[in-house]
């Protein structure tokens, strides 16, 4: 009786995880057709037509690698991607030692919800919105931002309107709407710190300083480079600031490889060059995305 009762137990069994299968193909079935609609079929299109000579007014042409070599030729391509290297290496820096200080600050002196939304806010406005207000702030005649200064008896700065001074202004446009967002990030790395790590140090005498460099930075490292590989990524796909603020100018000192690849693409209508643009944009993030997963040993935690 026992063994006809495991049987009917087990065919049971079965049964409820067949139907728990379906149940579960059925939930993520609508995630899987977004991503395979909206993300895996046109990254394997673009690639596709990155082989081809397209201008939409003709149907796509097979070139081989053409259009690769010529990016490898293209000095606007490697001055787009100086220009685009040279943007996040301000953007990142400022904004990771920010961002570090603020999640820090949260930490140990307030966790409260007013200030981590108050933190948030800049991050809750669009792109264009906040490049927009910008632009209008430091505009060179009329900009509030050159106002104050020259009510202050200084020079007026051409923020946007100079090759000096275009990047790290658009840098820290976006610096100051993502700071918050990165920082809530770092915040929630340093909650998973046991407050006993702190307790011992502080019983051998260690300073603020000490637990910062000895305790928090060693044990947020996970943290801090899973945001590193998403700041660093997202950096690299820049785009509606400068279009918004100064469309590649002056003089292609801030078209950034984004930018470049809409101008071929909508301004240029040379699709098939645009995007063989697009797949070496891909795999320079993929290169610097497996460095600095390997560098900074993301998938590892120091804490036990």
């Amino acid at each position: 009786m026992s063994q006809i009762n495991g049987v009917v137990a087990s065919r049971g069994g079965g049964r409820r995880s067949r139907s728990d299968l379906r149940l579960a193909l059925v939930m993520i079935a609508p995630a899987v057709l977004g991503l395979v609609v909206f993300l895996i079929w046109p990254t394997l299109y673009g690639i596709a037509l990155s082989f081809t000579d397209f201008n939409l007014l003709t149907s796509p042409k097979g070139v081989g690698i053409r259009n690769y070599l010529r990016m490898l030729e293209d000095p606007m391509f490697w001055n787009a991607a100086w220009v685009t290297i040279y943007y996040v290496v301000v953007n990142i820096g400022i904004q990771t030692v920010l961002a570090l200080i603020i999640a820090v600050l949260m930490h140990r002196l307030t966790q409260s919800t007013v200030i981590r939304s108050l933190v948030l806010t800049p991050y809750l406005v669009s792109n264009v919105v906040a490049a927009l207000v910008f632009f209008w702030i430091l505009d060179t005649q009329l900009g509030l931002g050159n106002q104050i200064l020259v009510s202050l008896g200084l020079e007026r700065i051409p923020f946007l309107a100079s090759d000096a001074t275009v990047i790290p202004t658009i840098a820290l446009i976006n610096v100051w709407r993502h700071v918050g967002y990165t920082a809530l990030l770092i915040f929630a790395g340093l909650q998973t710190i046991p407050e006993s790590a702190y307790e011992a140090a502080r019983v051998d005498g260690a300073s603020e300083w000490q637990m910062f460099w000895r305790i928090t930075i060693p044990l947020l490292r996970p943290i801090l480079a899973l945001v590193l590989i998403m700041t660093i990524i997202g950096s690299f796909q820049v785009f509606d600031t400068v279009a918004v603020t100064t469309a590649g100018g002056p003089v292609n000192s801030s078209r950034v490889l984004q930018y470049y690849i809409y101008d071929m693409a909508f301004g240029r209508f040379q699709f098939g060059y645009a995007a063989a643009l697009s797949v070496g944009l891909l795999l320079i993030l993929v290169v610097i995305t497996v460095l600095q997963y390997r560098l900074t040993r993301a998938g590892e935690t120091d804490l036990n």
